[in-house]
């Protein structure tokens, strides 16, 4: 099978992940800082190992300001029960996945916030300066995407974060198609809170995720409980990273991700950016050469994330990527993506699009298979010109 399904979670893993999972679910399963014993104390070196390694990866100088979730969308759900109060605004876009779109519009719909959508040209990509015009003196927070999961597209996040710190505003951006595959460095991008999930460029497991909490910026816990910590405080502790962590965490996912984010930092993210642009770049000239295909997006390599968005005319996306793992042995993801409001604001709604997303794994071969097999369809598909 060859794997072009990246964007959704990357596979496969880094051997070190595995083996990291395994040592630990056999000799250090203890729950961590939950007794003082030699396992309980292994385990809570993993956990705290795990959030020095992704420390590293962003270039977070305090590893305590990141607050280890189950995923991006637990980490953005904390900042949005976090942050918000009555009457606040907020200025997000027409890119984003469910994971933004849905609980502002639940926040919305009970009449908690007003929210705004600046729009995008052909490619996804937002206007900062349309951007800028929609802020209010009442906008608490910018929410947006650094990446689109559904179409590649990179936003111009330092442009956006100057508009939002110019206005006061905090600047929340949903890494999960970033961290890990493009350079992400908190002391670069005036971001006040970053989410990000581990399974992705990061190469842990699923069930893993963080949210990085710039200084200063202050989010109420929204799950409580138990933190190993202080038992005789009858409230969440104030302090980071055990405000945002109630809970037993994941410790056995958490050692796997310490291993998947030792090997990105140990090969590099430019040159897994470098690795996947060049891929991303011969898929696109492969694609550029068959007749009904469209792809939808920046057709730059430099523009995009691994993940491209396409069509082929007189079949349902959904029909394609069927095709391809039956016939070719190829996984693609086809669909709406879980971000309908993107789909809707490139015109490919309904239906959605195939998305072949690249990996730190993938090949020159996997993408020549690839464009090998649409160029097939697409014989079969388009009628031939009336003489």
């Amino acid at each position: 099978m060859i794997y072009l399904d990246n964007a959704a979670t990357t596979f496969p893993k880094p051997d070190a992940v595995w083996d990291a999972m395994d040592r630990f679910a056999r000799n250090d399963a203890g729950n961590p800082g939950r007794s003082g014993h030699r396992f309980a104390t292994a385990a809570a070196a993993q956990v705290e190992g795990a959030r020095e390694e992704v420390a590293q990866v962003i270039g977070a100088p305090d590893p305590s300001r990141v607050a280890l979730c189950l995923n991006a969308t637990d980490a953005l759900s904390m900042v949005f029960h976090g942050v918000l109060h009555p009457g606040d605004h907020v200025v997000t876009s027409r890119m984003e996945h469910n994971s933004v779109v849905r609980p502002l519009n639940a926040l919305a719909r009970a009449g908690v916030i007003t929210v705004d959508r600046v729009p995008n040209d052909a490619a996804g990509v937002v206007d900062p300066d349309a951007l800028a015009a929609l802020l209010r003196p009442t906008t608490r927070l910018v929410a947006m995407t650094w990446a689109s999961n559904a179409f590649g597209t990179i936003q111009p996040v330092q442009a956006i974060a100057r508009h939002a710190k110019a206005h006061g505003a905090m600047l929340l951006l949903d890494a999960s198609q970033a961290v890990g595959s493009l350079p992400v460095d908190v002391a670069e991008v005036p971001v006040d809170l970053l989410a990000f999930p581990g399974h992705k460029g990061l190469l842990g497991p699923m069930g893993t995720g963080a949210l990085w909490v710039r200084e200063g910026v202050e989010v109420a816990p929204w799950r409580e409980g138990g933190t190993g910590g202080d038992s005789t405080n009858p409230f969440q502790p104030d302090v980071l990273p055990h405000r945002l962590e109630g809970g037993t965490p994941n410790a056995h996912g958490l050692a796997g991700l310490r291993a998947g984010c030792r090997w990105v930092r140990e090969r590099g993210v430019a040159t897994i950016r470098a690795h996947e642009q060049a891929l991303v770049a011969r898929l696109l000239d492969g694609l550029g050469s068959i007749g009904g295909l469209t792809v939808h997006g920046s057709t730059n390599a430099e523009d995009r994330t691994g993940a491209v968005s396409f069509t082929l005319a007189g079949m349902d996306p959904h029909e394609v990527a069927s095709i391809l793992e039956s016939a070719f042995g190829i996984a693609v993801r086809a669909g709406l993506h879980c971000a309908p409001e993107a789909h809707a604001a490139l015109g490919t709604a309904p239906a959605g699009t195939v998305r072949a997303s690249v990996g730190p794994f993938t090949t020159t071969a996997d993408i020549d298979a690839l464009v090998a097999a649409l160029g097939a369809l697409a014989t079969v598909t388009t009628p031939p010109h009336s003489a």
